[in-house]
């Protein structure tokens, strides 16, 4: 069955299920069209239940799972999630190399049914420190989902914001070098279709779970005018209730880029 999200503008119409809470309820042009992310707390959660922070990061995989399929019902466009930073190959070998499988196995279990729901899904980030497997398991996943008309689902592996803006740059100045474009070709849309979320709409809503008041080299760019929503919740307990107040807060918002409200 479908069911409707109503209000002043155009409705979103949803699937019932347990992806959606049941009162659920904003005006499809109060919706953000881009959520971003950051998915903190495995750790912390795994510490806070005496577990090992191997089960932490596998209680997050599995909320992920539950929030794509939200966010899809919900109406949003686009979801970008940080999952591992350029930063995280820092971290203990053993922790990392669990990382990796644990994408894998995630891309094995879930590519086929993500389809199924029509979700696109891309990988944003540099490329050059995974296994063979793993880079067949991500192009897979994006050749099959291509042309999926649903979420657009980024999942950002070995990403960092400033690394990504520093080879947009280099792009852009190899293709000035070559005589492909002049200098000043170059302007805000152009250096935003040179970005790994190339064809995506700018951020508007990011959300950081766990406690912390950062950005953690995320989006940057992507993000100049987002609402920020900063929560306690760790990721593994985040779920689609707590997304869907995160959207109403959101929606809530006067939204300024910069210029003043009305009654100013």
């Amino acid at each position: 069955m479908w069911r409707k999200i109503f209000g002043g503008g155009k409705s979103t119409s949803v699937p019932d299920g347990d992806h959606l809470p049941s009162n659920f309820a904003i005006d499809h042009a109060a919706l953000p069209r881009h959520i971003a992310i950051v998915m903190d707390g495995n750790g912390r959660w795994a510490k806070s239940q005496g577990r090992s922070r191997s089960a932490g990061h596998e209680a997050g995989a599995r909320t992920l799972k539950r929030i794509v399929r939200a966010a899809s019902d919900m109406g949003i466009e686009v979801l970008t999630v940080y999952a591992f930073s350029t930063e995280n190959w820092k971290r203990p070998q053993r922790e990392v190399d669990f990382l990796l499988n644990l994408f894998d196995s995630f891309l094995e279990k879930e590519i086929a049914e993500m389809h199924a729901e029509n979700v696109r899904m891309s990988f944003i980030g540099r490329r050059d420190r995974f296994t063979e497997r793993f880079l067949r398991r991500m192009e897979e996943a994006e050749t099959l989902m291509a042309q999926n008309t649903g979420i657009h689902f980024n999942l950002a592996a070995n990403y960092g914001s400033q690394d990504e803006i520093v080879r947009a740059v280099r792009s852009l100045a190899a293709r000035a070098a070559a005589g492909e474009i002049a200098p000043e070709e170059i302007d805000e849309e152009l250096f935003s279709n040179t970005l790994d979320t190339a064809g995506d709409p700018p951020v508007d809503l990011f959300i950081r779970t766990s406690g912390d008041l950062r950005l953690s080299n995320f989006l940057l760019w992507q993000s100049a005018y987002a609402e920020l929503y900063f929560t306690d919740t760790h990721w593994p307990d985040f779920t689609p209730e707590e997304l869907a107040r995160a959207i109403e807060d959101f929606a809530g918002r006067s939204r300024r880029f910069g210029g003043l409200d009305a009654e100013e």
